[in-house]
């Protein structure tokens, strides 16, 4: 009596590229940190060329970085002090510049489980979140480095001449603009992630008022002055950022 006939094998499910969403939420920790390891030194070899690349016109943006100081004079008080700012205006270019890679990879550590449908936005995420950064970055050297700095050098002018050091200046500048560039952002990020169906425009309008108390707190952070006036200048433009926000948010 012969063998049965083996039954015919089932067909074997070919592995999907990408791991999805639930897989990556139960992918271990060092695979995490492994990721996480990974798109920081791609980021920071994206940086390290392009401030290498930034030392060459760095003097350039230097000089634009006081025209608001309008005919003042920065003091150095430390031998190095010329360099080490020198080298912080390049290193701020050089953000400027890898700005497109950083943002990438913080997309591809945050969001790894995305569909093939949904990568192709971050064809549009990547360089839209470059001309948002470098709209923040105009918006505050254009409107608000002027009126700050015109608010500081005049405050109190009659009993205090205002001798200001380099270090100081350019700290307090290169903080302002990053920042702005930053939160310039916010919409764009807001959409992607309405995209992806992480949050959606409900969620944004439901703790609104929230969001109004952190503006106000990281208002409060950035501005270099106190009064109400250049407090009002970082308020505004955020919460019309927020609002833009949810109005994308239900686009998507």
């Amino acid at each position: 009596m012969s063998d049965p006939a083996p039954a015919p094998a089932e067909p074997v499910a070919e592995e999907p590229d990408n791991a999805s969403a639930d897989e990556l939420a139960t992918m271990p920790l060092i695979e995490h940190l492994r990721e996480l390891r990974t798109r920081l030194i791609r980021a920071s070899i994206a940086l390290f060329i392009t401030t290498g690349v930034s030392f060459i016109f760095a003097r350039q943006v230097f000089e634009l970085l006081m025209v608001p100081l309008g005919d003042a004079k920065l003091q150095a008080l430390k031998p190095t002090e010329t360099i080490g700012n020198y080298m912080k205006v390049s290193l701020l270019s050089g953000i400027v510049l890898a700005m497109p890679v950083i943002v990438y990879q913080i997309a591809r550590f945050v969001l790894p489980g995305l569909t093939r449908k949904e990568k192709r936005y971050l064809a549009f995420l990547v360089p839209g979140a470059t001309v948002c950064f470098l709209a923040g970055v105009a918006f505050a050297y254009f409107i608000m480095l002027p009126a700050s700095i015109g608010f500081l050098q005049a405050f109190m002018a009659d009993l205090i001449e205002q001798q200001w050091t380099v270090g100081d200046y350019l700290s307090f500048v290169t903080a302002l603009l990053f920042w702005i560039g930053v939160a310039f952002e916010l919409p764009l990020f807001v959409y992607f992630l309405a995209k992806a169906g992480v949050i959606d425009a409900a969620m944004l309008s439901r703790n609104r008022k929230y969001a109004i108390v952190a503006i106000a707190v990281l208002a409060a952070v950035i501005t270099p002055t106190v009064d109400p006036l250049n407090m009002a200048l970082v308020m505004g433009p955020l919460i019309i950022l927020y609002e833009i926000g949810v109005l994308l948010a239900k686009l998507a």
